[in-house]
C-alpha cells in the first residue's frame, strides 16, 4: 500500500466518495488507508465504514473495532483522524455520530467535486479548440491550487490519470501537465508518475518522454523509486484483472 492516497499498487487513487458511498469494501485496506493516508480528507473518511461495522456488530465485535480505532488513535498522520477515532470510541460508535461525520465531510468535498466538473468543461473546450493550449494551462493551475492544494486530492489525482489516458487531448498538452508534475514534492509526484508509466491506458510515447523528462530533473535515487514503485504496480495490475472503477 501507498502511504498516500491509494487502497493497493495499481489502483487509481482513492476519492473521498468511494467511501462515504460504501464503495470499498476490504475494511483491512480502509484501517490502513485511515492511519496512513497523508490525505486528511481521505484519512477521515475511511474510518467512517469501520465505524459503520463497528456500531452494527454484537459486543464482541466492537470490543474488537474499539482496539482497531485505538491504534488509529495512537498512529494516524492526521490529528482530525485520531480525534474522530477517539470521540467514535467514547460515543461506543454511536450512528448519529458517524451520521455527523458524515456530513461534515460531505460538506467539504463538494466544492472538490464541482471544481473538477468545471475543469472538465475546460477539458471539453480544448478539445474542441475553442480555447488556446496556454490557456488551457492557466486553467490547469488554477485547478491544481483549488483542488490539490485545498480540497480533495484524490479528485484532482483522478483527473491527471483520465487526461494521461486521453485519446483527445494532444501529446504537446500532456506533455506540458507532465512539466508541472514534475515540479511536485515527491511524495505526490511519485504516485502520479508510476501511475503514469504503469498505465496501459497511456500512450508509450507519453511514458518514453516522461522517463527523459525525469532523469533531467531527478535524482537517482527518486528515480529509482518511482521506478520501484511503478514496477509494483505493473505487478499488482497483473494479479488483479478487475480493478476499481471510476
Amino acid at each position: 500500500m501507498n502511504a498516500n492516497l491509494s487502497l493497493a499498487p495499481g489502483e487509481r487513487l482513492v476519492i473521498t466518495d468511494d467511501l462515504l458511498d460504501g464503495k470499498i469494501a476490504d475494511l483491512a485496506a480502509i484501517s490502513m488507508a485511515a492511519i496512513i493516508a497523508r490525505d486528511g480528507q481521505v484519512a477521515r473518511a475511511a474510518i467512517i465504514p469501520l465505524g459503520v461495522a463497528a456500531s452494527r456488530g454484537d459486543r464482541a465485535e466492537r470490543d474488537k473495532y474499539e482496539r482497531l480505532f485505538q491504534l488509529i488513535e495512537e498512529t494516524a498522520f492526521d490529528d482530525s483522524v485520531r480525534e474522530s477515532a477517539e470521540a467514535l470510541i467514547a460515543a461506543r460508535f454511536r450512528e448519529a455520530l458517524i451520521n455527523d461525520l458524515v456530513r461534515e465531510l460531505g460538506g467539504t468535498i463538494g466544492p472538490a467535486r464541482q471544481r473538477y466538473r468545471a475543469f472538465l468543461d475546460i477539458i471539453r473546450l480544448l478539445v474542441d479548440r475553442r480555447i488556446s493550449e496556454r490557456a488551457f494551462l492557466d486553467e490547469f493551475l488554477d485547478f491544481t491550487r483549488t483542488v490539490a492544494g485545498k480540497l480533495d486530492f484524490g479528485i484532482y489525482a483522478m483527473c491527471i490519470d483520465r487526461m494521461f489516458a486521453s485519446d483527445n487531448l494532444p501529446i504537446v498538452v500532456k506533455a506540458a501537465l507532465l512539466k508541472e508534475i514534475l515540479r511536485y514534492p515527491p511524495l505526490i509526484r511519485k504516485e502520479l508518475l508510476s501511475d503514469l508509466l504503469s498505465s496501459e491506458a497511456v500512450p508509450s510515447e507519453l511514458q518514453h518522454f516522461a522517463r527523459s523528462e525525469m532523469a533531467g530533473v531527478m535524482t537517482h535515487d527518486q528515480l529509482k523509486e518511482v521506478f520501484l514503485f511503478t514496477t509494483l504496480k505493473v505487478v499488482w495490475q497483473a494479479q488483479r484483472p478487475t480493478r476499481l472503477s471510476s
